[in-house]
């Protein structure tokens, strides 16, 4: 384990020259306080946890020094915001501090809440206890679902105010991700028409990312295919999980397929295929169950901007395999989620009306699957059949379900155990969030952050003296309505 000074770093996106950002230096605060430090995101720079501590870590977390060999500057891209062009975008409130290289490859540290940058437009830069808090635990708990995430180190706080629909505090978030470039940031080179530009950031995402496109016939067709193919996963991945985006504007879809710029997020309580976890989408674009036809259609943008490159029959290609990837991918989810080791052709129907089954009753999703795990035919499964409000036709579903693992090779502990690892006890509701950011609002008690992060680092364990965080919402946290704004 190392110190700060020893971080090595690899800036090779600044290498791509001044077209592509601003160098900019973060505005720190005064009064700096640490909030929050994960452990698990320090060992993966290599650094000794014990850093996280330390004055020298917080003077970096809040803007008011630079690590030896770190180059900020504020990166430009545009995109599809919900659904209409903006020509320029960029880093608003945050900077790429720069690339480590680490055992893992290239990580960036992006620092969210930094001040004013040139894309800023008319705000100020800033980012705000509330939603650093959402996004450091966000990170954490779709990493440990295994779902493709930009992840947090730390949360730094202030005492300055910053307004919102309300006076709050400003706080500062570094985020490890693999990339910061995003399908907008394409966009934002194609429509000011210089092919050159996208040609240079696609010719540097494969050589820094993707080493087997480099050796393909056609590098940028391979390029777009890993695009396309990620995206298909990620969002498959989403849906299996129960996690609402919120924003899927193009500018917010990492090129490499990981997660990334969390705002109004939220996962499923009650299934509701049409939730809307943003109370800014009035009309349902980003809506949990439009989340896989909103892949595509910005994967469709990514085309356009990449039309430069490669020839639209390829280009249409490859785009008409996101549908089966995505179908295949999350009918594997929705077997293993059911403990089915064979694919059999009802499958899909079972799978289906069960999800139909939950809808109708608005039955608790995570809670729902994770008794699933106990499921035992011989039985009148009391647990499940007190989460429907139609016993009936849970009961014929049961039937089916139960006829259906007769034909499975596996022992029923084997099986149970196999749906453990994929149906998760824990997750991230909006409520557990929210108490937590109001004991850190109203209290300065940010042991409840902590808490959080190590519950939601093992979703899948039993984890029994934690039982209080698999609940579902009490009333109050049924409706928490969650904004853009941060």
């Amino acid at each position: 384990m190392s110190r700060m000074q020893e971080l090595s770093f690899d800036n090779r996106f600044r290498a791509l020259g001044a077209a592509f950002y601003t160098p900019l230096r973060p505005t720190g605060f005064a009064n700096p306080h640490l909030v929050a430090a994960n452990p698990d995101a320090a060992a993966l720079l290599g650094l000794d946890p014990e850093v996280l501590h330390s004055p020298e870590f917080l003077a970096w977390a809040s803007g008011n020094a630079e690590a030896p060999g770190s180059a900020p500057l504020a990166m430009v891209y545009s995109g599809h915001q919900f659904g209409g062009y903006t020509p320029q975008l960029g880093d608003g409130r945050g900077l790429l501090l720069g690339q480590v290289r680490t055992a893992q490859g290239l990580i960036d540290l992006h620092l969210k809440g930094a001040g004013k940058t040139p894309y800023s437009r008319f705000a100020d830069g800033r980012a705000v206890l509330r939603s650093t808090i959402r996004e450091y635990l966000a990170g954490e708990a779709l990493h440990g679902l295994g779902v493709p995430s930009t992840r947090a180190l730390a949360i730094a706080g202030s005492d300055e105010p910053v307004i919102r629909e309300r006076v709050e505090t400003g706080a500062m978030l570094i985020r490890l991700a693999r990339t910061h470039v995003r399908f907008g940031s394409f966009e934002y080179f194609h429509y000011q028409q210089r092919p050159e530009l996208v040609r240079a950031l696609a010719d540097h995402v494969i050589e820094t990312y993707l080493p087997a496109a480099a050796h393909s016939s056609e590098p940028y067709v391979a390029l777009f295919r890993h695009a396309v193919q990620a995206t298909a996963r990620l969002i498959a991945h989403w849906q299996a999980v129960g996690f609402c985006h919120g924003v899927m504007n193009t500018d917010n879809l990492s090129i490499l397929g990981e997660t990334l710029d969390f705002g109004p997020y939220g996962f499923l309580d009650a299934y509701d295929p049409r939730h809307i976890c943003n109370h800014s989408d009035h009309e349902g674009r980003y809506a949990y169950d439009r989340q896989p036809a909103i892949g595509l259609w910005n994967c469709n943008a990514l085309a356009h901007a990449l039309s430069t490159l490669i020839p639209v029959p390829a280009l249409r290609e490859v785009l008409l395999e996101y549908e089966p990837l995505l179908l295949a991918e999350l009918r594997r989810h929705q077997r293993a989620k059911l403990g089915l080791e064979l694919a059999q052709s009802g499958d899909d129907a079972l799978s289906d009306d069960l999800l139909a089954l939950l809808a109708a009753g608005g039955i608790d999703y995570t809670l729902f699957f994770r008794r699933l795990c106990d499921f035992r035919p011989d039985t009148d499964n009391q647990p499940l059949r007190d989460l429907c409000p139609d016993r009936d036709a849970f009961d014929a579903w049961a039937r089916r379900y139960a006829a259906r693992l007769a034909a499975e090779p596996r022992a029923a502990a084997e099986r149970a155990a196999a749906m453990r690892a994929v149906n998760p006890k824990y997750v991230l509701r909006n409520y557990l969030a929210e108490i937590a950011i109001r004991k850190a609002e109203d209290e300065g008690d940010y042991s409840e952050i902590e808490a959080l992060r190590r519950v939601l680092a093992r979703p899948f364990a039993e984890q029994p003296e934690c039982e209080r965080y698999a609940a579902p919402p009490p009333d109050w946290g049924r409706k928490l309505a969650i904004s853009c704004s941060s």
